[in-house]
């Protein structure tokens, strides 16, 4: 029998191992649809969904309830170890019939973001209430992904910038209702229908009480944007689980503040000034990656600020800059993007100074 004072120190040693097992920090898990026929751009087949899943059991991650885990990092309370989160975007049927049994078997805990127009017509593609009510019954929450998944920074011909964030908040009011009526409750999050969003989505947002995500890949800290939290995307090219293990283990970049010049891009080529907290860093291996132009020169205008430009001007539409540092360890890497929007009238976007 353990004396008080040997009890006493394996309590001790016991709460400074529980402590050191603690993590302030989350990466994301995004997914689609889970089948073999749908667009491959968006989707894992089952076996491949099985196969992440059973990595995540297999090498002792801990999937937490997305918005519970996010609570707890905006209290700055420490998450479980290697504590990951699981979600889906769209409210496919897919999800139920060959993710769910994959889930249910595992206990995990996971969250679906539905876009309630084609669940509320009956489309066969698309969940029911009915199947989302058992899912919720079984580690399953859902929230808000709008009703129509518009683009939600375009207009519709002729419409003024008033009728347009009108509509948006309908967009978004509708499904919260709709949420409560048939399940009971919202969590308050939402998912941006293709990621996009601006000061004034993400002012709604935070007068709403409702944390939002975007399609940006990165991990979350209680410095984040929690009206524009990263996720990584872990189907179509992102499927291949050599490259999400990276991800799994990476962590959020330790910046200080980051300055992007705004939502949108012009006809010049975007930058970002990243300002690191201070400590000790492996800056020689800081890589930064344009969309669909290769890296971008860094200029480091002091030891622990820099620079990242872009060679060209992005198109129409979304374009990314994403930065990896290696840590300390080389174990892990710290992991950065922001998305720009280049607006084209044409396609309706909104402006920057609507």
């Amino acid at each position: 029998m353990l004396s008080k004072v040997h009890y006493g120190i394996l309590l001790a040693a016991l709460g400074a191992t529980s402590a050191t097992q603690a993590q302030d920090y989350l990466p994301i898990l995004q997914y689609h649809h889970v089948s073999a026929s749908s667009p491959a751009s968006t989707s894992v087949t089952p076996e491949q969904f099985m196969e992440h899943m059973d990595y995540l059991k297999s090498s002792g991650f801990q999937v937490v309830d997305l918005r519970s885990a996010l609570d707890d990092l905006k209290a700055n309370k420490p998450l479980p170890d290697k504590a990951v989160a699981i979600s889906f975007d769209d409210a496919y049927q897919s999800i139920y019939q060959a993710g769910f049994p994959i889930l249910k078997e595992r206990n995990f805990p996971f969250t679906v973001f539905i876009n309630t127009e084609p669940v509320e017509r009956n489309s066969s593609s698309f969940l029911t209430w009915a199947q989302m009510k058992e899912m919720q019954a079984n580690g399953g929450v859902f929230a808000n992904h709008t009703v129509n998944h518009p683009y939600m920074l375009r207009k519709e011909s002729g419409e003024s910038d008033r009728d347009w964030l009108a509509r948006m908040e309908k967009e978004v009011d509708t499904v919260e209702a709709l949420l409560t009526k048939h399940l009971g409750h919202s969590p308050k999050m939402l998912a941006y229908p293709y990621g996009e969003s601006d000061r004034q989505i993400r002012t709604m947002m935070k007068e709403k009480d409702i944390i939002a995500f975007g399609q940006q890949s990165g991990v979350v800290s209680a410095d984040s944007d929690f009206e524009n939290l990263p996720r990584f995307p872990a189907a179509g090219a992102y499927a291949n689980l050599s490259t999400l293990k990276t991800k799994l283990d990476a962590k959020p970049m330790p910046l200080l503040s980051e300055k992007t010049g705004g939502d949108y891009a012009s006809d010049q080529p975007v930058s970002i000034q990243l300002t690191f907290k201070e400590g000790k860093y492996r800056f020689k291996d800081l890589v930064c990656y344009v969309s669909g132009q290769g890296k971008a020169t860094l200029d480091w205008v002091s030891d622990f600020q820099v620079v990242a430009n872009a060679e060209k001007p992005f198109g129409v539409g979304r374009g990314r800059i994403n930065c990896t540092m290696p840590d300390e360890s080389g174990q892990h890497y710290y992991w950065y993007s922001n998305v720009w929007i280049r607006s084209s009238p044409e396609q309706g976007y909104v402006s920057e100074k609507s």
